[in-house]
């Protein structure tokens, strides 16, 4: 277990990607912290499952994110995943929604990145990992907000490296296609509303459109990217964004 000693914050990690990811760094030996909202019985089994402490701090927030820094403590390896969707097309799209997307899916990673970057300096590494999207590379319509937000994550991602490359920090992005997860579950209803589509031509002919392997990734292939980019053997992969898409943005 290579992680053995080290410390991980996955935002966003009650369920989705986020408990994917943690889940597969605790394999490794990481001691882990969960972040989000959801049942309080069900995040109760989980810090029981996983060992972890637990924050529920609204990263929406300037204070809310101070408050999880704090609350977790010095961390060796952060991911930053914790994101919202909405879809609309613009001129009907609220602005308090931009708002509030752009703040969750990008500036909470700023945050939390400059709370954790000191300690990552000082131990002599550390691992930045920033769950993007395909939609950092690619645009599609209804979703100004989530799109405006991953590009300007995968740009943030890119200062990181650059900054941090010689104190043996990294930072990279995965950017994963259509994932099963509650967020895709939960954008559906949207969609078919603004596109005036069923349920399954939703997820046929929007969804999964673009995808040219026509499956959903599952959450444990973005777990087993992350650990791979804590292994030593990936020190010098900074500044990437990776994409796990079957295909979409080739």
């Amino acid at each position: 277990m290579f992680l053995s000693g080290k410390r991980a914050l996955v935002t966003g990690s009650t369920s989705g990607i986020g408990l994917a990811v943690t889940r597969a760094l605790h394999a490794e030996g990481a001691d882990v912290v969960l972040s989000g909202f959801g049942d309080e019985d069900e995040i109760a089994k989980l810090q029981k499952e996983l060992s972890a402490s637990y924050s529920g701090a609204d990263l929406s927030t300037t204070e809310g994110v101070a408050q999880l820094m704090e609350e977790a403590g010095d961390v060796d390896i952060l991911v930053n995943n914790a994101g919202m969707q909405f879809v609309s097309p613009v001129e009907d799209f609220p602005p308090e929604k931009w708002n509030k997307i752009i703040s969750l899916n990008l500036s909470s990673a700023f945050l939390t990145s400059h709370h954790a970057v000191p300690y990552m300096k000082k131990a002599g590494w550390g691992r930045i990992i920033n769950t993007a999207s395909a939609h950092s590379k690619v645009a599609s319509p209804y979703k100004a907000a989530y799109v405006a937000a991953k590009h300007g994550l995968a740009g943030l991602t890119k200062v990181l490296a650059l900054e941090l490359a010689e104190h043996n920090v990294t930072a990279n992005c995965i950017s994963p296609g259509y994932v099963w997860t509650p967020l895709v579950e939960n954008q559906i209803p949207d969609t078919m509303k603004a596109r005036n589509m069923s349920r399954e031509d939703v997820i046929n002919e929007v969804l999964l459109d673009s995808q040219p392997t026509k499956k959903f990734v599952q959450p444990e292939e973005i777990g087993a990217m992350a650990v791979f980019l804590c292994r030593d053997e990936a020190q010098n992969i900074n500044g990437a964004n990776w994409s796990v898409d079957g295909g979409w943005t080739a």
